[in-house]
């Protein structure tokens, strides 16, 4: 169906083509039945229809959530074309971006005003870009790093760059903190937090001795808690408690766990019955657990 749209402030009244539209179901706004199949072109004649409509409608109304919704709908070919710019940007899918980029859109819409004279193309792309942009520096930090340092970052990389082409060489951290007039523990700080930007994989492959990359990966070759560790701690913790005990039941103790013999051997050592033996290691070692857990 084709739809006479005039344009508000104009004399000419274009020619518009839009999926099956029809006036009655949204008041005297044209039905879209799928505004995001618009053309950008005729996307651009429809905004100003709907807007001129939308800034005088009761917010809530049916009418005005169909205004509304139509102008994020026709005008995703603009959210399309701000992503684009964002494909190759090293993270984050291009559906988020997206996502994020209609985020801008929407609150275009929604601040848009026809009297500017500006059109709503020109208004509402810095909008989505600026979005975008948002998202990427909140997100593509491998460790959250406070926003001033985020935007030291991007300052620090600029003066790098060009203090190398003066100097011919890599600008010294005080070259760096005179440049932009920053102290030197701020420019170090900056360095430091830049770090965080990208992250490697615990996966990839590390160096080797003949510098050819087919060493073992950096998981492989970073050291992992000793157990025995534990071991000497609670040794530690052991020595005091066994010094109290009397000569038999650290004897004892020796032939059970020193010399690994059985609960009989360590009768007839003794010349007591294994019976006994089992009710004096019982005693040694839930009074060593008492006092072991009471030092913790």
């Amino acid at each position: 169906m084709t739809i006479s749209v005039q344009a508000q402030g104009t004399s000419a009244a274009p020619a518009v083509t839009a999926p099956a539209a029809h006036a009655g179901p949204v008041g005297d706004l044209p039905w879209i039945e799928d505004a995001g199949k618009v053309a950008p072109r005729d996307a651009r004649a429809l905004s100003k229809v709907f807007f001129d409509r939308l800034r005088v409608l009761e917010e809530g109304t049916h009418e005005y959530q169909y205004a509304r919704n139509t102008l994020i709908e026709m005008n995703q070919s603009l959210v399309r074309f701000a992503a684009s710019r964002f494909r190759n940007r090293g993270s984050g899918d291009m559906e988020d971006i997206v996502q994020v980029g209609t985020i801008g859109l929407i609150k275009a819409i929604d601040r848009f005003d026809l009297s500017r004279e500006v059109e709503f193309t020109s208004f509402a792309v810095p909008y989505i870009v600026g979005e975008i942009k948002r998202f990427f520096r909140d997100t593509s930090w491998a460790v959250h790093v406070p926003r001033r340092l985020q935007e030291l970052r991007v300052e620090l990389a600029k003066a790098k760059e060009g203090l190398s082409l003066v100097l011919d060489r890599q600008p010294t951290v005080r070259e760096l903190a005179e440049h932009l007039g920053l102290s030197d523990e701020e420019i170090v700080e900056g360095l430091v937090a830049s770090n965080g930007y990208m992250a490697g994989s615990l996966d990839s492959p590390g160096g080797d001795d003949d510098g050819s990359g087919d060493g073992p990966t950096y998981a492989e070759s970073i050291g992992d808690r000793d157990p025995a560790m534990d071991l000497v701690e609670d040794l530690h913790a052991l020595a005091p408690l066994l010094e109290e005990l009397g000569d038999r039941e650290r004897r004892i103790l020796q032939m059970r766990f020193g010399q690994e013999m059985t609960q009989s051997e360590i009768g007839v050592e003794l010349g007591i019955s294994q019976m006994h033996v089992s009710r004096l290691l019982t005693r040694i070692l839930t009074t060593l657990r008492a006092g072991m857990l009471t030092d913790a």
